[in-house]
């Protein structure tokens, strides 16, 4: 591997370009496309009705507080379980996740305890926003978080069945 540091940089590893490497990296891992970026950009045919309608409630249970900007999230620490128990008690803060792609990369939380996404969609309503939703509101919530999976290098990615 430090020959192909020093092939790709011309000299052995140091600080700035193993940040450098790391940054290039990870924007590398960048997903647009999804069918919510299109609705961003001005389709509004993009999404159906119910994933309209789940965006919505997203936004007005507060969701979009804490999974904000470019990624729907990962920019912020916040303490977890506020309203009562999510997942294992430690760490007591955790960043919050991107929702890019959640559709795509179960089971959820920092332990893995939420085996699908409308699961954690109840438990984190619960345990964060102090809500009890329907179910009816968790299909909304989770079909509007299916439209957050985009494509990777140009090539969709694919999300399992609901």
């Amino acid at each position: 591997m430090v020959g192909q540091f020093a092939d790709a940089y011309g000299h052995a590893p140091d600080r700035a370009s193993l940040l450098d490497a790391i940054a290039i990296f990870e924007r590398s891992l960048l997903t647009a496309g999804s069918r919510f970026d299109r609705r961003l950009e001005g389709d509004t045919a993009a999404l159906t009705p119910e994933e309209h309608d789940g965006y919505k409630l997203f936004v007005s249970l507060g969701c979009v507080s804490r999974h904000q900007g470019v990624n729907v999230g990962g920019n912020l620490y916040e303490r977890h379980g506020i309203f009562g128990p999510l997942a294992a008690p430690k760490p007591e803060i955790l960043r919050v996740p991107s929702l890019r792609n959640v559709a795509t990369t179960a089971p959820y939380f920092h332990d893995g305890s939420a085996p699908t996404l409308r699961y954690a969609v109840r438990k984190m309503a619960a345990a964060q926003l102090d809500q009890d939703l329907s179910d009816q509101q968790i299909q909304a919530i989770v079909a509007f978080m299916r439209t957050l999976t985009g494509n990777y290098r140009g090539v969709p990615i694919i999300a399992p069945p609901p």
